[in-house]
């Protein structure tokens, strides 16, 4: 009971010092409760989504998706005919079935031709008005459609685009566009998380979206009464054969659900690893606080042990404190992170994915885990300083607070940080000369590890060198205060050495990120302007856009263009000449002129050799692993199609970046074996200008592909922007989710500097009272920060860059074998990270300079 009265009195005796840390605290189990609620919100979401909006069973067309969306390479959705209605009304159990047809691969636009899909990738899905949509959703305004020229629209997307009743809309299919009016506005009982909705009559919509009538994309069947699901699918499969796709409302739920949990748990693991990240950075927070109010207590430890005090007890004292510490955090952190999470919510419903909090899930789980999390964390985090503590004797007593540490425990830590580093930099060296990516990357993480530990381990030894120079370099300018400031920063190394690795590890990560992200932007350029000789591509903007006939038609009719290049990808299953079957293969069909447009490294043989009837090329690897030469034929089963013995008569270079593993083979190849109406649509065309009208005929390309504004016309650098902003856009997304880090490693900062203020009182008295003005100490403390900072940026520049590079020689061999170092992101970070410094040194120069000389003087 004692050590229990004596840790609450510390802990409340210094509750100001503490309160950085439990921010730390609080913000790293804020990020994982936050992240755990939002994921397990949308899992509610969807969940009633699939639940309300799924009949009994649903009878599907072979060849459509588990979860129902359109991805036939066609454009059009699988289809089968409207007498499987009646066939399914027959079965025994079914109380009532109804045909309806539906596609997500038609791009809606308004009378300005805009696009009306979601902006937060959710689907467009363009189908029959029917019983089971009426189940689930009320008609808020208007009249549901009932003619070709009326179709009905949901609510939320209604209000985003501004859309009223007699609005023009227009479907682009690929069966052409059919434009209609608003009709009616239709609300969902249940939350819809963001995709748009357009509802046609029954016949509007075959027409629409196959092309013909008497065709249904799905019959929603439901059940008598007494009768269930699976009861029922029976009976329907007995009816129907076996040539069809059966489901229960749960089947169908859990495919659906499968999908989105896909993409939830990447999300999830993902900000859950950076709140992990905030978690290392704020360790080092804990160790710094409790190593420096032991310090601070020396004295007085050294007395308790002196009147009694166990070791244990002494121990046992400052690791109650850290509980208290971690309890409050997670406590705390807990209630903050609900509240990350609606702002989240929030966040998507401006993206266009809407989440109502009503929805809000809290497992008991989340908060369990969090402050278990945060706890255990920080209690681990201060086991070091209260072991230190413990081992005060009594004679420290008769000693100034803040002894010199242990010389020899600081030579086994240098020897321990080499060794490391050393692993580390050998893995790293492995890494860079491995010959497989595999293997390469086991090697690169271990490195990673072993480096980061390895400079954690010997900051205070580089504290000790770097520090100096950066003095000598910012600091002496500033004349008697910077040198000041300089001894101050080096009085203790393994303080500044903690304070420095808690910023290193975000600036690290930064940094690698930003070789890997910049040297895939330069590899891929180089790769473009060696590889690509088209003037013009175009393609859809989102996975299952195409390239529908007509728009390809309008493309080869536009002036000044010298010619047309279509690609698809065909579906095939392969055997080659040593037996073995590729049964999920794809066929790269384009048309000869491809040889021209992508220039391809061979071999073997000449790529335009591979357009001849009857022929294809192979990769290398695939060469190699199969025993094919130039001359083998391979059996090519198309899907949907016939089969065709085609001739290798190229074989291409491994070593590329744009169609790494094609089989490429003629359109005329393809369309030779596979029926018009099943031949996929093109994914890319490719045109090139007649010399000298380039700029002619991208104008007029544009203005051609204005008739479809789901498709985008790009020259090369038009194609290099978007890469650019491709991988930019990720990248910012992951220096957001690091900044959390780095705002702990802030907190370090400023904890370090208060708790190091409070350590020197009696000196700075003294200073002041030699003449040291208010403003040149808070200058010499802000000097301390900004140099104690820089220290870190160095530390985690110079190790990211490290890593990036290494990470660069395993993806040369995947094809992106340029490096390139962004040096102007490198600076900026690190001349930001000297303002990162400035800012946090404000309160503790604040609290310095208003220090009362005598009373500081007096402190004990």
């Amino acid at each position: 009971m004692t050590v229990l009265k004596t840790s609450m009195r510390n802990f409340f005796a210094h509750k100001g010092r503490m309160a950085l840390s439990a921010v730390a605290v609080l913000l790293s189990v804020a990020f994982v409760c936050g992240t755990l609620v939002f994921t397990d919100t949308m899992n509610t979401t969807f969940d009633k989504l699939f639940q309300a909006t799924s009949s009994d069973v649903t009878v599907s067309a072979n060849g459509s998706s588990d979860t129902g969306q359109t991805t036939s390479r066609t454009g059009k959705p699988p289809v089968m005919p409207a007498s499987v209605v009646g066939k399914v009304r027959g079965a025994e159990g079914v109380q009532k079935a109804e045909g309806t047809v539906f596609s997500t691969s038609v791009t809606v636009i308004d009378a300005k031709k805009d696009k009306l899909s979601p902006s937060s990738g959710a689907p467009t899905i363009v189908g029959s008005w029917n019983g089971n949509d009426a189940r689930t959703m009320k008609i808020a305004s208007g009249t549901a459609p009932g003619g070709p020229d009326q179709v009905m629209v949901d609510e939320d997307t209604a209000g985003k685009h501004h859309l009223k009743i007699g609005s023009d809309i227009g479907m682009i299919s690929v069966v052409g566009t059919h434009h209609a009016r608003v009709s009616g506005i239709a609300a969902f009982k249940v939350t819809n998380p963001g995709a748009a909705i357009f509802y046609l009559d029954t016949k509007t919509a075959q027409q629409t979206l196959v092309g013909r009538t008497g065709v249904y994309t799905n019959v929603n069947v439901t059940a008598a009464q007494g009768v269930t699901n699976d009861q029922l699918k029976k009976n329907v499969t007995a009816a129907l054969g076996h040539g069809y796709k059966v489901q229960t409302a749960k089947e169908v739920a859990d495919a659906n659900q499968k999908s989105i949990k896909s993409f939830l748990n990447v999300m999830k693991y993902a900000m859950l690893g950076f709140a992990g990240i905030a978690f290392l950075v704020g360790i080092f927070l804990i160790i710094n606080t409790f190593s420096m109010l032991v310090a601070q207590r020396t004295r007085e430890i050294g007395l308790m042990r002196a009147i009694g005090s166990s070791r244990k007890q002494i121990n046992r004292s400052v690791l109650v404190e850290a509980l208290l510490l971690g309890l409050i955090g997670s406590v705390l952190g807990v209630g903050a992170g609900v509240g990350i999470a609606v702002g989240l919510m929030k966040l998507m419903g401006k993206m266009g994915m809407h989440l109502s909090t009503d929805d809000l899930t809290i497992a008991w789980t989340t908060p369990a885990v969090g402050i278990l999390l945060g706890v255990l964390v920080t209690v681990l985090a201060a086991y070091l300083p209260a072991r230190r503590a413990g081992k005060v004797s009594p004679m420290a007593a008769l000693r100034d607070a803040g002894a010199p540490a242990d010389a020899k425990a600081g030579v086994v830590r240098a020897v321990i940080g080499l060794l490391l580093t050393g692993a580390g930099g050998l893995s790293l060296y492995v890494a860079a000369t491995a010959d497989k990516a595999k293997a390469g990357s086991g090697w690169l993480g271990l490195g990673v590890v072993a480096t980061l530990i390895g400079f954690v381990v010997i900051g205070p030894l580089l504290a000790g060198g770097l520090v100096r120079v950066l003095g000598a370099v910012i600091l002496r300018i500033f004349g008697p205060v910077g040198r000041m400031a300089e001894r101050n920063a080096l009085r203790n190394p393994r303080r500044t050495g903690a304070t420095g690795a808690a910023l290193m590890i975000g600036l690290a990560l930064v940094a690698c990120l930003s070789v890997v992200g910049s040297s895939m932007v330069a590899s891929a350029t180089a790769q473009l302007d060696k590889t690509v000789g088209a003037d013009f591509i175009i393609q859809g903007d989102q996975q299952y856009s195409f390239v529908n006939p007509q728009m390809v038609k309008k493309i080869k009719d536009t002036p000044g263009l010298e010619r047309v290049t279509e690609y698809k990808l065909v579906d095939a299953s392969l055997t080659t000449p040593d037996g073995r079957v590729t049964k999920d293969g794809t066929i790269d069909a384009a048309d000869p002129t491809y040889a021209q447009d992508v220039r391809t490294k061979t071999v073997a043989g000449h790529l335009a050799d591979a357009y001849k009837p009857d022929s294809m090329s192979v990769f290398e690897g695939f060469a190699k692993k199969h025993g094919i030469k130039l001359g083998s034929t391979v059996s090519v089963a198309f899907k949907g199609g016939a089969t065709a013995r085609l001739t290798v008569r190229a074989i291409t270079s491994d070593d590329a970046v744009v169609d790494k593993g094609a089989l490429y083979a003629a359109v005329s190849t393809a369309a030779k074996y596979v029926p018009a109406d099943r031949m996929p649509l093109d994914q890319i065309v490719f045109a090139s200008a007649k010399d000298g009208q380039q700029a002619a005929a991208y104008k007029a390309l544009k203005s051609t592909l204005r008739d479809d504004p789901a498709l985008t016309v790009r020259d090369q650098t038009d194609f290099k922007k978007a890469l650019k902003d491709q991988i930019g856009q990720l990248l910012n997304m992951i220096y957001g989710l690091l900044a959390l880090a780095i705002i702990v490693a802030v907190l370090g900062v400023v904890n370090t500097l208060a708790l190091s203020v409070v350590e020197r009182t009696r000196e700075i008295g003294l200073m002041r009272a030699i003449g040291l003005s208010r403003r040149q100490l808070r200058r010499m403390i802000r000097l301390e920060s900004v140099v104690i900072a820089l220290f870190g940026a160095l530390l985690g520049l110079g190790l990211g860059m490290g890593w990036g590079a290494t990470a660069q020689k395993l993806l040369a061999l995947q094809g992106l074998n340029v490096l390139d170092i962004p040096w102007p992101t490198i600076i900026t970070v690190f001349i930001a990270s000297a303002f990162v410094g400035l800012f946090a040194a404000l309160i503790p120069a604040f609290r310095a300079g208003r220090m009362n000389v005598l009373n500081a003087i007096a402190t004990d």
